[in-house]
């Protein structure tokens, strides 16, 4: 059995037989030019990959990963901000309709964040998930202040991390106009690696539901 990089070739040469050579209309039509409706922010967590949990083709969704599918607030000035390079390029060019924030259950980033596991980097580490994970330090607070540190917290982060993107969404200036004149929609999203399940964020009272089948 082909592991590593090798499976990755292997897997390229099924698709290029089977899914880019029976829809070649639908590639040749791609390569011309893109129009998703859609932008997915998810983990780059291997076990969380957007286009098979919404079972979408390519083409259908713009994405975006990163450690706990996290979106920072709005900054100008130095800095390579790929998150908001991409989201601005979403929006402003692609003109996507929905903006998806989709964290996952067991996520390590969230957990990193919670135990402040990488709050000391070696020397040459870097410190990136460290200052990365610091984007969550006000919710880790409000979570231990009613959760402690355990199971229970790890959950509550997970799915207050989905709630601090959304805000932080907010503060870009080509989003918020966009949102009030209803040709932009936020949306918030929690999968459960464990059971499958997809919940929701209401916007009415903040909690999460789950997505029932053949809703």
């Amino acid at each position: 059995m082909k592991q590593g990089f090798e499976a990755l070739i292997a897997g390229y040469r099924r698709f290029h037989d089977s899914g880019w050579t029976t829809q070649r209309e639908r590639w040749a039509a791609l390569s011309a030019a893109q129009a998703p409706q859609v932008m997915v922010i998810a983990c780059s967590d291997s076990r969380v990959d957007p286009a098979q949990i919404f079972d979408t083709s390519p083409g259908e969704m713009f994405v975006v990963r990163n450690v706990a599918a996290l979106v920072p607030p709005f900054e100008r000035g130095g800095g390579h901000h790929g998150v908001s390079a991409a989201l601005e390029f979403a929006v402003t060019q692609l003109e996507v309709r929905d903006i998806v924030v989709m964290g996952h259950g067991a996520c390590g980033g969230v957990s990193a964040a919670l135990s402040r596991r990488f709050e000391a980097s070696a020397p040459g580490d870097g410190g990136f998930i460290h200052d990365w994970m610091a984007l969550l330090d006000q919710a880790r607070q409000r979570v231990m202040a009613e959760h402690g540190d355990g199971p229970d917290a790890v959950a509550a982060l997970e799915r207050e991390s989905v709630r601090v993107s959304l805000a932080n969404l907010r503060s870009f200036p080509f989003i918020a106009p966009r949102e009030a004149a209803g040709t932009l929609r936020l949306h918030g999203a929690i999968f459960s690696i464990a059971d499958g399940l997809l919940s929701l964020l209401d916007p009415a009272d903040g909690s999460f539901g789950p997505v029932t089948s053949g809703q």
